[in-house]
């Protein structure tokens, strides 16, 4: 893992989750990519240029906001962006070879019944970059354990498992496998590939109706520091899917990050 990204809002937590971006960062030796998307909207017959005012204010902020952090070791990189949020930000990680994107769950929810935010939901919903959310006011620590949850073990790309497979090796964690049967599986879901096996420390077979409900009723078994899913078009959110923003009470596995793979197929 050599590049990360870390898009910027304007949440009471900001400072607290570039903190953490940091010490991920540093664990791995990665660069860090600090970043801020505006756009414009102007109105029919106006002749005032607000891109270059617009620009410099983004910058000016986001220059203060690493400043208010240790950087430690980490080289951080500051860069604004016009454009729109998820176009802009699927251009910007193929440009710049980014690894993961690590998320705040609300960049500028008020409201405490909301886990992920309409701007995150977006991010997780509508781009295929892996990318870890982390908790509110969650302190970076070292990643002993890992749970993996999947309804279908067929992968048919092997490099989606590599941010999953880079946390596992740097960390040396446990990678412990829940398989979920849901009503519609084949046998050939359940069908371990060897580029997945060689990395497992245990694999659990549950049926439930959605991967969702089979990680709810067993976490607490593995007792994980990170929480592993797949995004698919209608894969682990998919009671959540219709709208941007997710709720604590449909989601309330909210303890730990969750690291949200592209898709496998």
């Amino acid at each position: 893992m050599k590049s990360i990204l870390v898009p910027v809002g304007s949440s009471k937590n900001a400072q607290s989750h570039l903190q953490y971006a940091v010490d991920f960062a540093e664990a791995f030796g990665a660069k860090l990519y600090v970043v801020q998307v505006y756009n414009v909207y102007t109105k029919s017959g106006t002749m005032i240029k607000v891109d270059h005012i617009l620009e410099r204010e983004s910058l000016d902020f986001l220059n203060k906001h690493v400043a208010s952090v240790n950087k430690k070791n980490v080289e951080v990189i500051v860069k604004t962006f016009k454009g729109k949020l998820v176009d802009t930000l699927e251009l910007v990680s193929k440009s710049l070879d980014i690894d993961l994107i690590i998320l705040e769950p609300r960049t500028n929810s008020i409201k405490d019944e909301v886990y992920l935010g309409k701007t995150s939901g977006k991010i997780i919903k509508q781009t295929n970059i892996p990318a870890l959310i982390v908790p509110e006011g969650y302190t970076y620590r070292p990643i002993n354990s890992i749970l993996f949850a999947l309804k279908s073990a067929v992968i048919n790309k092997v490099d989606a498992l590599n941010p999953l497979i880079s946390l596992k090796n740097q960390f040396n964690a446990k990678l412990n496998l829940l398989l979920v049967k849901t009503p519609f599986h084949s046998a050939s879901d359940f069908v371990i590939a060897e580029d997945l096996k060689a990395h497992l420390t245990s694999t659990k077979e549950t049926e439930n109706a959605t991967t969702f409900q089979g990680v709810l009723e067993h976490y607490k078994e593995f007792n994980p520091d990170i929480l592993c899913v797949v995004r698919r078009k209608r894969g682990f959110f998919t009671k959540m899917w219709e709208k941007n923003s997710i709720l604590k009470r449909d989601f309330y596995v909210t303890t730990f990050p969750v690291l949200v793979l592209s898709g496998l197929k």
